[in-house]
């Protein structure tokens, strides 16, 4: 028995033989994938290198601004020098949103400004910017102008635009200047208002492509910019065309408005619809130095609301600064989400007596209401809303039917 287990010399040799083979094969098949492998690596490498020179690569697009001879006007050379490369291509700004702060010579823009400010009546100085076509200037806003004479009559208001610059922005401001209202819309020169300033490089640099501006419409974000900067080079007040003025303003310095708290009563997040600020105010100062240095282009707010938020919070921990942050009544008695419901007609006896209550609340605190337009805007004021119930009772041009605007 035992015998039939040893091992015979001819089946020794065939099982080394074996043995060896099945060696051989695996340490060929290690060999081959080590080769395919390094080969595939640096395949990889070199595709991933051009990828990433052909994305650096790039040439700045100049853009100039030349005054013409014959026209005393600012004009941008889009003409690129024959050396730009397509990726740059992709950085330069929209001519069209830059022609909204396309304005005449640095001298007309601030001696309008200036003069403009200086008439002896004049106890507020009030800016607003409204970048959208002239058409779309309709009955809302005109609301708006309208609450901030009826509450402030000695309000000089200039609304930094463009496209209201024209004959037919001056014909939807002419029956208030008839009244004796002070309102002109100035074409703003955003050229010399950031001179200068903290964000004079970046504007630079998104005029010559060096940075991109962005998938939100630039004209949104220099909306944000050009408030600031007309704040810091005058002073004065800054509302948002979708702001109703309740009451005087005039007594508010270097304020901003929270627009939510938390539980105890701390704010969360402010909003910069409305900024009162004096002139070359250290807040305003850091406000667009933090627009030049954390710009982005692609978040929508970030360099609105957000930016605002941000500085504020950074500067409350050292306490610098002389500033009031006021609660959210103030500016926002009513949050984003919920403002559908003060642009309805009240149901019942119960939603009735909630308007009430809502308006008594409004006028005893709020210095005004922000309408939240990206909300609102295709909203119909129905009457005995609150909405329409605040624009009846702070009208000068009463006989406009407020519940035909939408």
């Amino acid at each position: 028995m035992f015998d039939s287990l040893r091992f015979k010399p001819d089946m020794l040799k065939l099982n080394i033989f074996s043995t060896l083979t099945f060696a051989l094969i695996i340490l060929f098949i290690i060999f081959s994938n080590s080769i395919i492998s390094n080969f595939s690596l640096h395949l990889s490498s070199f595709e991933t290198h051009n990828h990433n020179h052909l994305q650096t690569h790039q040439t700045a697009t100049e853009l100039k601004i030349i005054t013409s001879p014959e026209e005393d006007n600012r004009v941008i050379n889009l003409t690129p020098r024959l050396d730009v490369t397509t990726s740059q291509e992709k950085n330069k700004p929209n001519p069209q949103e830059l022609k909204f702060f396309v304005s005449s010579t640095t001298t007309t823009f601030d001696s309008r400004v200036r003069i403009f400010f200086s008439h002896k009546n004049c106890k507020i100085q009030v800016f607003m910017t409204w970048i959208s076509p002239v058409d779309s200037f309709q009955e809302r806003e005109i609301f708006g102008l309208e609450s901030l004479f009826q509450t402030n009559p000695k309000s000089c208001l200039v609304i930094l635009s463009n496209t209201l610059d024209t004959e037919k922005g001056r014909q939807k401001m002419e029956p208030l200047i008839n009244l004796g209202f002070w309102v002109e819309a100035i074409s703003p020169d955003l050229w010399a208002l950031l001179k200068n300033t903290p964000a004079e490089n970046w504007f630079n640099d998104i005029k010559n492509g060096k940075k991109e501006p962005g998938n939100i419409p630039l004209s949104q974000n220099l909306s944000n910019l050009i408030r600031l900067a007309a704040l810091y080079k005058y002073g004065g007040v800054y509302l948002d065309t979708d702001f109703i003025v309740l009451r005087d303003i005039s007594g508010l310095r270097n304020s901003i408005g929270a627009q939510s708290v938390d539980i105890y009563g701390n704010w969360t997040r402010l909003n910069n619809a409305v900024l009162i600020f004096d002139k070359n105010h250290f807040l305003v100062y850091k406000f667009i130095e933090e627009f030049g240095l954390s710009f982005e282009g692609n978040k929508w707010g970030h360099n609105g609301p957000y930016l605002v938020s941000r500085v504020v919070n950074r500067v409350a921990k050292t306490g610098e600064g002389n500033f009031t942050i006021l609660s959210p009544v103030a500016f926002y008695p009513v949050y984003w989400t919920r403002v559908a419901g003060f642009f309805a007609r009240p149901n019942d006896t119960v939603g009735a007596k909630w308007v009430e209550a809502k308006i008594r609340q409004i006028n005893g605190s709020s210095y005004g209401v922000h309408l939240w337009n990206r909300q609102s805007s295709g909203l119909k004021i129905e009457e005995g809303s609150i909405i329409g119930r605040l624009i009846s009772a702070h009208c000068v041009i009463c006989s406009r039917y407020v519940y035909s605007s939408s």
